[in-house]
C-alpha cells in the first residue's frame, strides 16, 4: 500500500533514494534539472545530496539524496505532481535507484 494514513499525515517526510548504479548520465543531469525546482518550490529541503564517503556492513558506496518535507502528506504529494513525474520521464532507465518515503522520528 503506497498512500499515507490519516494519523501519520502530519510528521515530517523525507525522500532517500539510493543510486545503485548510473546508466545514463545525461538522463541523470535531466532528471536534476527538472526535479530540483519541482522539489524545492513545492517545500522539499535537501539534506543529503551526493556519494557515500563511507559504507558498513552491507552498505555500498552510492550516491544518496535525502530530501526533508515539512508533512509526508507533503512528501506524497510532491512525488505524485506533474512536474516531479516529467523529471522522472526525463530519468526513465538511466539509473537503477531505491526510492521510498520515510517518516521522521
Amino acid at each position: 500500500n503506497n498512500t499515507i494514513s490519516k494519523d501519520k499525515k502530519m510528521q515530517k517526510g523525507y525522500w532517500i533514494s539510493c543510486y545503485h548504479e548510473i546508466y545514463n548520465a545525461d538522463k541523470l543531469a535531466a532528471y536534476a534539472e527538472l526535479a530540483k525546482p519541482a522539489i524545492e518550490s513545492q517545500g522539499g529541503r535537501f539534506l543529503v545530496r551526493g556519494p557515500a564517503v563511507y559504507a558498513a556492513g552491507s552498505g555500498v558506496m552510492e550516491r544518496t539524496v535525502i530530501v526533508e518535507w515539512p508533512t509526508l502528506n507533503d512528501a506524497q504529494n510532491a512525488y505524485d505532481s506533474d512536474a516531479y513525474q516529467a523529471a522522472l520521464d526525463a530519468l526513465s532507465d538511466g539509473v537503477d535507484r531505491d526510492f521510498r518515503i520515510v517518516e521522521g522520528a
